[in-house]
């Protein structure tokens, strides 16, 4: 139904409820705290090197791995996501070392647990950073991602990381049936109380390019791309219908990614769904915002927090965001 809006000027001032800081709490509508944060973290098996289009992100050792989630829970961010650079020697066309029991991920999600029981871990699963062509799937002869062979190898990978012990799993590949198969593999092993965070409205976006550098999959990608499995960012009714797919297939939590540009998805899901929804404040987004801080045209903490007040605003419950340690210290003062 819509809104009825009484009053008149100058019996009904909208400023007067703005005058004062005071108030101006009193009447806000929306509020972002580290609750809201969860931390995105590069780790390798190589050395710690920066990543050149998002300044200030890091590619991480497990040491490197350990001190940021030392400082995620002095902060009190409650979660971290792990993303991998996986050797290039490693990559095959089957991404068969994504699903790897002592890999790269599983040994971080061991390693964060053993010093860190109370922090949150979430994983990606998804093939690309361990497939040679870089698709988050097995491809034919033609180079198309075949649905229902690569839901098998995603299963696996999705194994290595509960056992592990990672809190969430959070499926990024855009593969239809995904989440069935993988909640039936949880039940069944025993994983009842593992989170399923899907990727259920992934865009076909160009907003994802540092991403694919600090992974280190875009050379393998070249100038392939996307288009089959993820979301036309042209479609909205689409993007809520792969949404209750996954719930239906068992998602306890699902994501619309990238962000911002995806506010009016954010709020569809929310408003028709009322599921804990999340976004990802996507590489593109943040290297857009260091590209304008950096030159000195946006007040970084001002400009940051913003962003995910807009997020809170369109229905989040949460943002996968690599502001999220500068957030959470501004936030607390």
């Amino acid at each position: 139904m819509p809104h009825t809006f009484p009053g008149h000027f100058p019996a009904t001032r909208l400023r007067r409820a703005r005058a004062n800081d005071f108030t101006r709490r009193l009447a806000r509508e929306n509020r972002l705290s580290v609750d809201d944060l969860i931390y995105p973290v590069f780790v390798t098996e190589g050395e710690a090197v920066d990543v050149a289009a998002m300044p200030g992100v890091r590619r991480h050792t497990l040491d490197g791995l350990i001190r940021e989630a030392a400082e995620a829970v002095e902060l009190g961010i409650p979660a971290l996501v792990l993303f991998p650079v996986i050797d290039p020697s490693k990559k095959t066309p089957d991404a068969a070392e994504a699903a790897n029991p002592d890999g790269l991920i599983p040994q971080a999600i061991r390693a964060i647990k053993a010093e860190f029981p109370q922090l949150g871990v979430m994983t990606d699963v998804a093939l690309d950073p361990y497939t040679s062509h870089g698709q988050d799937g097995v491809i034919d002869e033609d180079g198309y991602v075949i649905n229902d062979p690569t839901i098998g190898i995603l299963v696996e990978q999705m194994r290595a990381h509960a056992e592990a012990g990672a809190d969430i799993v959070s499926p990024s590949d855009m593969m239809d049936g995904r989440i069935a198969a993988m909640r039936q593999a949880l039940e069944g092993d025993g994983h009842v109380n593992t989170v399923i965070m899907s990727y259920a409205a992934k865009f076909a976006s160009c907003y994802y390019n540092p991403f694919r550098e600090a992974v280190g999959s875009a050379a393998n990608l070249g100038k392939a791309d996307k288009r089959t499995y993820q979301v036309d960012p042209a479609n909205t009714d689409e993007a809520l219908r792969e949404v209750a797919l996954d719930l239906k297939e068992g998602a306890d939590m699902v994501m619309v990614k990238p962000g911002m540009p995806y506010l009016d998805i954010i709020h569809r899901v929310k408003e028709t769904f009322g599921v804990p929804t999340f976004a990802y404040h996507v590489s593109g987004e943040y290297a857009m915002l260091k590209a304008a801080i950096n030159n000195g045209w946006l007040d970084e903490r001002a400009a940051v927090l913003e962003c995910l007040m807009s997020f809170k605003r369109a229905g989040c419950d949460g943002v996968l965001t690599y502001f999220a340690k500068d957030a959470a210290r501004w936030l607390a003062e």
